[in-house]
């Protein structure tokens, strides 16, 4: 599981500059995604209004609403296809505990396919996958590489032998119906 140290800065209440928290802060797999790792790494419901303490607010749900903000990262393991993790069932009530919000937004005829109003800028840290789209298309994403996730139905593969670890920045969006 990915762990990073989180080093946040904020303010006193005369305006000096601190370091508000230096911790730890830790992905963990999500029941009945197949192995999927999920971690919020940052996260605010709403716009950043500074001077501030640097406290972090727990957010409500895993993706943003308009004016929030996640830094997230996902690992994706090994062989790992929602096809076949929904096809193995799961305990989908922990799931939904784990990531708030994320399986809503989840097709049931298509698994793993999914939409959110966010725009996604993501990064392809190490290993490699497939992001597959709703129109058939399937690209294989490789460490290096960057996707912009525009609010587009989309679900990602790894059919490879090692995992694919994946940091970004999702910022809400307006989705027109």
């Amino acid at each position: 599981m990915g762990t990073f140290r989180r080093v946040v800065t904020g303010h006193r209440a005369d305006g000096t500059s601190i370091i508000a928290s230096d911790t730890a802060v830790k992905s963990t797999e999500v029941p009945g995604l197949g192995g999927i790792e999920l971690g919020t790494l940052w996260a605010s419901d709403h716009t950043f209004n500074y001077p501030d303490d640097g406290r972090e607010a727990p957010p409500s749900t895993w993706f943003p609403p308009i004016g929030g903000v996640r830094f997230i990262e996902f690992v994706l393991p090994a062989g790992s296809d929602p096809e076949k993790a929904a096809s193995a069932g799961g305990d989908m009530d922990a799931a939904e505990q784990a990531a708030p919000g994320l399986l809503s937004h989840f097709t049931a005829d298509a698994p793993g396919m999914h939409r959110s109003e966010t725009c996604d800028m993501l990064y392809i840290v190490s290993g490699r996958c497939v992001l597959e789209l709703d129109d058939g298309s399937a690209t294989a994403l490789a460490a290096g590489d960057v996707v912009v996730q525009s609010g587009t139905m989309h679900r990602w593969k790894n059919p490879h032998d090692e995992a694919c670890r994946v940091i970004g920045a999702i910022v809400g969006a307006h989705m027109k119906n």
